[in-house]
Order: structure tokens, then sequence, then C-alpha cells
């Protein structure tokens, strides 16, 4: 059963309206922004640890699910496991591990519905705007609905949970001869409702999570599809059934056998990530030879599958139950590593001469990023850009107080950071009232610590758009940790005084 609210919220020495009900474009305690995974589990951390605080969710879309109901490709599914991606609270019970789009937007559903946070949210809205006022302890936040046109909303705590990147377009490259090509592009971003690629023939062009989910989906009802990449992608093909997870579930109640696979499944990826960064010579092997196993004898798996880099250098891909390796020793799908040199009338034409018949062309070629949500900053009238920050904790950004986001690992599952900081923003609010605080700053760091990239991470679409990210440095508390172990020490049980930040 979810906890409910009522009476009056008491927030740093203030009060404010009935929890129940939102304001109405009125003042709340918790101003949320997005409405996706981080958001709704957000929304009921709140609701779980702090009933009596008041809170709004901003939403561009029209439904709650943010990635999970935006993209519609075939063969949607999770890149790492639900037992990790799903919430610490609310036990992920489909008998998938790795599971498809549409139970993990039912599962993001059900859970804002049995935690009462669906009515607080304020659907084709976006936030466009944020104002900070330190002489009244607030943010002022412009919207734009297109039912009712802008607005504003006003907001002790401001938390960002719109994901990195952007909802309205992909990335996808000025390919040469494009507007020769007759048949259909589509971006997976955008996949149109109504797009039959039955007995077509399908290039996918990418080699990241999106094309490996794609490919093997495609060809079940295509006639042939080509994953063309420029740089082959590690892939590693898992069950997408966990075996110790249905003896765990049979012999345990179910919050100890989730809380014991969660357990399971972090260690197991910490290691595996771990050697990847401290013997990748030995995960190099390991990752060639599951790859080889999956394959036809004599399959040239040096040439399509063995990166020029080392193991989590990017993400490493997963295949569940191999399916992307078994559409391609049944021959209905191959993979072709070569370099476009234009598009023709029917297709690819690759530079090494080959081409490549195509009646639709999949650009498979990752995301935009989108700092914030494209939300204007500014903290007392001075506009804040978000790459002249420094990060704290991860978390927040120097000199903006009271904003918190929330951003999920590279190397892990989204949301187990994302837990982490909506727990952590729990402890801080808490702490504030008790405090009589109004105001929490991230300080920067000393000036002899050098600044690097807030990300550290070799993905195309992470490198293209560094230049937009705050920085770090390599001390905490304004180091970014991509290791869920030292993250809930520093989120859950560190003081929350450091000489990192500054209540007032």
């Amino acid at each position: 059963m979810a906890p409910s609210g009522g009476g009056l919220a008491v927030y740093a020495g203030g009060v404010t309206a009935d929890p129940a009900d939102d304001g109405g474009g009125a003042d709340v305690d918790v101003l949320i922004v997005g409405a996706g995974l981080s958001g709704i589990g957000m929304a009921c951390r709140l609701r779980r640890e702090l009933p009596s605080t008041t809170f709004a969710i901003v939403e561009a879309r029209s439904a709650i699910g943010g990635t999970w109901d935006l993209f519609r490709y075939p063969g949607i599914r999770s890149d790492s496991d639900m037992y990790t991606l799903g919430y610490d609270f609310r036990p992920w019970r489909g008998a998938r591990s790795i599971a498809d789009g549409p139970s993990i937007l039912a599962y993001i559903q059900d859970t804002a519905a049995e935690y009462s946070v669906t009515d607080h949210v304020r659907f084709d809205t976006r936030a466009v705007a944020a104002s900070w006022s330190s002489a009244q302890a607030r943010w002022t936040v412009t919207t734009e609905s297109t039912a009712t046109g802008p607005a504003t909303i006003t907001a002790r705590f401001l938390y960002m949970s719109t994901g990195y990147y952007r909802y309205d377009e992909g990335y996808c490259p000025d390919f040469p001869g494009r507007e020769r090509f007759t048949g259909t592009v589509v971006h997976p971003q955008h996949w149109p409702e109504d797009l039959d690629y039955s007995d077509r023939d399908v290039v996918v062009i990418g080699s990241g999570a999106t094309a490996v989910t794609l490919v093997p989906a495609l060809a079940e009802r295509a006639a042939h599809v080509t994953m063309l990449q420029r740089t082959p992608t590690y892939i590693a093909a898992l069950p997408s059934r966990d075996r110790v997870a249905g003896v765990l579930r049979r012999r345990l109640s179910e919050r100890r056998a989730y809380a014991a696979i969660r357990r399971k499944n972090i260690t197991s990826s910490a290691l595996s990530y771990q050697l990847s960064r401290r013997a990748p010579a030995l995960m190099k092997s390991l990752l060639r030879r599951g790859v080889r196993a999956q394959l036809p004898e004599g399959y040239d798996v040096d040439t399509h599958f063995a990166p020029p880099y080392n193991p989590w250098d990017q993400r490493l891909c997963l295949a569940p139950d191999g399916d992307f390796f078994q559409a391609i020793a049944q021959g209905r799908a191959e993979v072709v590593t070569d370099r476009i040199e234009t598009f023709t009338e029917t297709g690819i034409k690759l530079t090494s001469g080959r081409e490549l018949r195509a009646d639709i062309i999949v650009t498979a070629t990752g995301l935009n990023l989108l700092v914030l949500g494209g939300i204007r900053l500014l903290v007392d009238g001075a506009p804040v850009a978000a790459s002249t920050t420094v990060g704290y904790k991860g978390a927040m950004f120097s000199g903006v107080p009271n904003l918190a986001v929330a951003l999920g690992y590279t190397n892990a599952s989204w949301t187990l950071k994302c837990d982490l900081v909506a727990e952590y923003v729990c402890r801080l609010l808490t702490y504030m009232t008790d405090h009589g605080y109004r105001q929490v700053t991230p300080l920067r760091p000393p000036a002899d610590l050098p600044t690097r990239p807030f990300i550290d991470f070799g993905a195309g679409y992470i490198q293209r758009s560094v230049a937009d990210l705050p920085l770090q440095v390599d001390q905490d508390p304004w180091r970014l940790h991509q290791n869920y172990l030292r993250d809930r020490t520093l989120f859950l049980t560190a003081p929350l005084q450091d000489r990192g930040v500054q209540f007032n």
C-alpha cells in the first residue's frame, strides 16, 4: 500500500498547501521536470519518505514513461537487467530479466498509480526557463503548455529528470547522396507506426544498442537485414531469464528475493566492469570467445566483432538469448564493416565498391544530447551555463542552489544511480527542514585542482556534446563516480555538510 499525504507540509520553516494538491501553478516544495523512469521514481520516493512534501511534475509529452513511451521501434527492450533497472522499492515481477519496452512502460505506469503520483503530472507542459531568487529562496519556473499556454510554477527545490538526450530529434550524419535514395529512410527515435518492412531489404546503419536490438527484430519479417557499421562493438549474449532469480523467487518472499537478486546483479556487473578496466586483454578474449561460440565456424569475427578500443570504453551491448547472433547464423541478417561513399537510388555504395541494396534504410546513428532538457537557468538574475559549472557528487552543480539532476550510469543500469540521487535529495530536504535551512549551494573546488570532462566515456553522443557538459575534478565530492557501491556511501551515509557545499 502506498503511503498517503495529508495535513500541512512544513519545509525549511515554511508552511505549504495540502500535498494532495500540487498547487495548480502556485508554490510547491519540489518541482520534478520529466515523468520518465527517474522522475516517477523521485515522486514515489517523496510519497514514501516525505509524505507531507508537496510536489508537481511537468512533462513535455502527453504520457508517463519518457524513453519507454517515446521509442516504438521493433524489438525495443532494456539493455540491462530489470532487477537493477527497476526501482529498489518496487520489485520487478516480470518473467524476463531483459524485458521488452511495453513491459517496462507498464512497470513505470503501475508504479506511478500505486504511489498515487499520476495526478501530480502536468502533461504537455514543457519547462523552458528556471530562475532562482536567493531573497525568496525559491525557483520560478516558466512553462509552456500546448493546452493553456505559458505559466509559472514556484518551487523550493528543482529536480531535473529530463535524461540527457533530445526527445524531438535523433542524431543523423549528413550522408552524401541521401536525396537520391528512392526508398524509405527512418530514424529509430521516430519510428512510423505504419512502416511495413515485411519481405523488404533493410539496411541498419550503426552498431550500438539500438542497432543490435533492431537487427534480430526486423529479421523476423524482412527479406534480409544488413547491419552496416563503421566500427565494431562489443556484444555479449546473455539469457533473457535469470535462472538464479527463479530459484530465489520460489524460496524467498518477494521483497527478500528481489533484494538478493539486485545484490547479485550489482556485484556481478561491477566485477565485470572492473575486470574490463584492469585486465582488458582478458576481457577481450572472453568476449571474442563468446561471439565465436554463437556464430558458424569460420565466421570473420576479427573483422566484425573486434573493436579497436577496450571493453567499456564504450557501452557493451547485450544480445538476449543470443538473438542477434542467431539471425546472422540463420542467414536472415549479416554484418558489414565498411564506410559509406554515397547513397544511391537503390541503396548504399561503400568505399570498398560494394553496393548494399535496400528498400528501407534505418539510421541507428545515435542521440543528440540536451543538457537539463534545454532549460535556461538564471541564479539571482545571472544566466548560468552548465558547461561553466563543476559537478557536485555527480548530482548537483556548483553555484546553482536547490537543484539536483538525475543522471544514470554509463556502465550499469540507469536507475541504480537515479535511485541514489532521489534518496539523497530526500535526505537533504529532511536535513534542511530540521536545521532551518532554506538554501543549499554546491561550491566550486579549489582553483589548484585541474578540471576534466564531466563524463569520461568514448561514445559518440557524449563526445559530440562534451563541451556543453559540466566539469569534474579527481577529488570528492566533485568527482563523478561510475561505481554504485562507492556512490552508496557518498549519497546515503556521508555527512551532508562537507567542503563542497554551503547551507544558508
